[in-house]
Parts: structure tokens; sequence; C-alpha cells
């Protein structure tokens, strides 16, 4: 049995766990509110964890995502549910009109308001783009030098999820140009691996993993996975099982 305390599991190669008869389980569900659960919480964070976690990152003293690194407090979110009211329009200046909106883009219709088929569409309706999806063969270089572009200029990309989902250099690339204005990371592709291009980067946040990283999420995120290593020990199936048909090779 493998208890993974994380959602993705690409460090894991499940197709060889099912050959073997090895259980795999994830944690789904108890780190929404850290790490985009609702909408302005991971940009908050990215900001308000900045400092000593930001310095170890860049001083080279990560050495790897941990369980107890960088924790702090949960955040109360104040109450919003991003899909209930996606556009909010108010005046500005005479004459001026401010359309806020919150948009989002998944496989499948999510039927929320402000769901958007296609991405690429969203990429160009959108001044911040907040990416919260699994590694997958499917999604690897999602975010790439063409979807970047398609962006408004000045714009800002944040990711929370896996490192492989945004091409690195591109990145880069946009924010020396000026296209994107600012862009925050909490992960990246090799971890504890920081490619130098990003340390030089400007206007770039960089966190080491830390999207999860409150006492409560941590806490919730390893019971459950403790939870499911009884639960298989005791001859019952987990209930968060990964299941070898939705893997892809451990990297």
């Amino acid at each position: 049995m493998v208890g993974n305390i994380a959602v993705g599991y690409d460090n894991i190669d499940v197709v060889r766990a099912a050959e073997l008869g090895i259980a795999v389980c994830n944690t789904p569900g108890v780190l929404d509110a850290a790490t985009g659960g609702r909408h302005d919480v991971p940009h908050s964070r990215l900001h308000a964890a900045a400092s000593a976690a930001e310095f170890a990152l860049r001083s080279g003293a990560w050495t790897g995502w941990g369980l107890t690194n960088f924790l702090g407090s949960d955040w109360k979110a104040r109450r919003s549910d991003w899909s209930a009211t996606p556009y909010r329009a108010r005046r500005g200046a005479p004459g001026e009109r401010i359309l806020h909106a919150v948009l989002h883009h998944t496989r499948h219709d999510s039927g929320r308001p402000g769901f958007v088929a296609d991405l690429d569409q969203l990429m160009s309706e959108s001044d911040v783009i907040s990416v919260h999806v699994p590694l997958t063969p499917e999604t690897s270089g999602l975010i790439d030098a063409r979807r970047l572009r398609l962006m408004r200029r000045g714009g800002a990309v944040v990711n929370t999820a896996r490192g492989g989902i945004v091409d690195e250099d591109a990145l880069v690339d946009a924010l020396e140009s000026g296209e994107l204005a600012s862009a925050g990371l909490d992960v990246f592709v090799g971890e504890p691996h920081v490619d130098a291009r990003l340390l030089s980067a400007p206007h770039l946040i960089l966190l080491p993993h830390i999207g999860s990283a409150t006492w409560g999420t941590r806490s919730k995120m390893a019971l459950l996975a403790c939870d499911d290593v009884c639960r298989v020990l005791d001859g019952q199936a987990p209930v968060n099982p990964v299941h070898a048909t939705a893997a892809q090779p451990a990297r």
C-alpha cells in the first residue's frame, strides 16, 4: 500500500504498482482551500508566505517537499463562491465600465457559471491565469509559449499545481519581454532543483512547494492517507484510490 500525501501522483509509477498488486491512494479535497478552492487564496498566500520560504529556495537551502516544511496558520477565506458570481461589474471613472470576471476551464463542462470550453479562448480573455490541474501526458506543457502569447499584455500567471504544466523557458521569455507583468511559481520541473533562468527572471515570485503548507491542511492530508492505509491493511478498499488507467510513468 502506498499512501501519497498529495493530490498529484506523478511521483509514483501507478501502472507498475497495479501490476504488483500494490494499492495507491492520494488525498484530494482537503487541500483545495489552501491551494486554490477560492480564487483569492493562492495569490494571497504567494505574497504572505514569500519571505522565509523564498529566501530558502533562492539561497539553495531547499532540499525538496516535506510534510512539515514552512507551515503557516490556516487562512479564513472570505465567504465567496468563485463559481456563483463570476461576473461583477461596477462603475469606475465617468464613462468607464470595469468588468470583473472569474472564468474557468476544465476537461468537461463544469456546469458552473464562467465555464469556458476552449482553453485558448480562456487565455485570450484573461489578465491572470491560475493553474490547478494534475500533471499528466495531456497537461505536460499545457501553458506553453503560444498560449502565453494569447494573454493580454501585462498579465500574470500563478502555478501551484505541478512544474511541468507551465513551460518554464516560455514563462521567463514572456517576463523578460514584458508580455507578462508578473508570475508566481510554487512548483518546478525537477524539484528541488530550480532552473537558473527562473532565479534571475524579473517580477517572479518563487516558493518551495508550499501551496498546501498550513498546519490544518497538512494534518488533514496525513490523516486521510493514514486512514486509507489502515483500510487496505484491514482488507477494505481505499476511499481515495488512484487507478492505473489514469496514471502516467513516474517522473
